[in-house]
This record gives structure tokens, C-alpha cells and sequence, in this order.
């Protein structure tokens, strides 16, 4: 089986944002999954405007670009006020821009978030999925993973410090591989 390059937006632009300490410990454990997690940035990204579709600016067609050069695309993200980050909707809303030329579209994705409340980032991720079902993105819908973060549970260096939570993390992303190769799989076939 050969590793699958998936490229991760983190719905928080935040250096300390528990979502971020999330992607490390994702990027740490994905080897062994079969997968290799690179980030694709968001925080450089102009707020979209359709005054841009005629002459994209540069850093939306780098972006646009990273998203199709990759396998699949993994969001981590925080929920903001039940709903999703207007840092990462403005960033798949410059993905899926200009008409006609959305970078998802038929692009494999999953996702995952991490809060310290008890449901996590439920709602959220419920809109996150609304809109890539939208953008035409093969969701990955089980298993969901919903991150309760307490003190010390990630590192800053992404280390997981429970087992249980590292079993989960791993299990999550060897379902993200399998989603990935059966969409893969899919296409080819067509």
C-alpha cells in the first residue's frame, strides 16, 4: 500500500489553539496509518470577494493549487459559536472559486475538532460537513471524532499523553486512509 499525501487545514489561525496541538499529534501518528499530513496555511488567505474571479489573487492560487496537488484534505478545527470558523469558511470559499473551478470538488475529506467543552466541536463539524457536501467533497462520515482537551492531554509538540486517546486517534486515521483509497479506488474505476 503506498502512503497517501493528505494535506490539513486547521480552522484556527491561533499558534496556541488546541486544534493546532491536535494536527501535531495527527502528524505525528499518520505513518503509521499509511498517510503523510502536510499543512496547507489559511492564515495568508485575502477575504474572498467575487471582484477576484476575473484575476485570483496569487495566494488563493497557491492554495487552490496545494488542495489539488494532495490525495485528500483533513480539517481540524475549533466550532465558533456553533458554527464553523470565518477564517476556514472564507478559506474553502476561496477554494471553490471562481465558478466552475472548485479545488474540492470530488476531493476526499475528513474531519476532526478539539474544545474543552463536552460536545466538543459537534455542531460545528455538523455545518463543516453541510458545506462539503456542497463543495462536492466525499465526506468521510465514520467514525466522528470529537476531541474533549484537557491540560496535558496533547503537547504543544503534539505528543498524546493517554493511550486511549492515541488508539482513538490512530483508529480515526486509519479510517481517513480507508476513506481515501476507496474514493481513490472509485475514481480510477470510472
Amino acid at each position: 500500500m503506498a502512503t497517501l499525501n493528505v494535506g490539513f487545514l486547521v480552522g484556527s489561525i491561533s499558534l496556541t489553539s488546541i486544534n493546532r496541538r491536535l494536527s501535531r499529534a495527527l502528524v505525528a501518528l499518520a505513518p503509521q496509518a499509511g498517510l503523510t499530513l502536510t499543512e496547507i496555511p489559511i492564515a495568508g488567505l485575502p477575504f474572498y470577494s467575487a471582484d477576484h474571479d476575473g484575476g485570483i489573487p496569487a495566494e488563493a492560487a497557491e492554495f487552490k493549487q496545494a488542495i489539488e496537488s494532495v490525495d485528500a484534505v483533513v480539517i481540524v478545527s475549533p466550532e465558533y459559536n456553533r458554527s464553523v470558523p470565518g477564517v476556514l469558511k472564507n478559506a474553502l470559499d476561496m477554494a471553490s472559486r471562481p465558478w466552475g473551478q472548485n479545488s474540492f470538488g470530488g476531493k476526499p475529506t475528513a474531519v476532526i475538532g478539539a474544545s474543552i467543552g463536552q460536545i466538543a466541536t459537534a455542531a460545528g463539524q455538523q455545518h463543516l460537513r453541510q458545506i462539503l457536501s456542497f463543495l462536492d467533497s466525499p465526506t468521510m462520515g465514520q467514525p466522528e471524532a470529537y476531541v474533549q482537551m484537557h491540560e496535558g492531554l496533547i503537547t504543544d509538540a503534539g505528543e498524546v499523553t493517554d493511550e486511549s486517546t492515541a488508539e482513538f486517534l490512530l483508529a480515526w486515521l486509519r479510517a481517513v486512509q480507508a476513506h481515501v483509497a476507496k474514493q481513490i479506488a472509485g475514481a480510477n474505476a470510472a
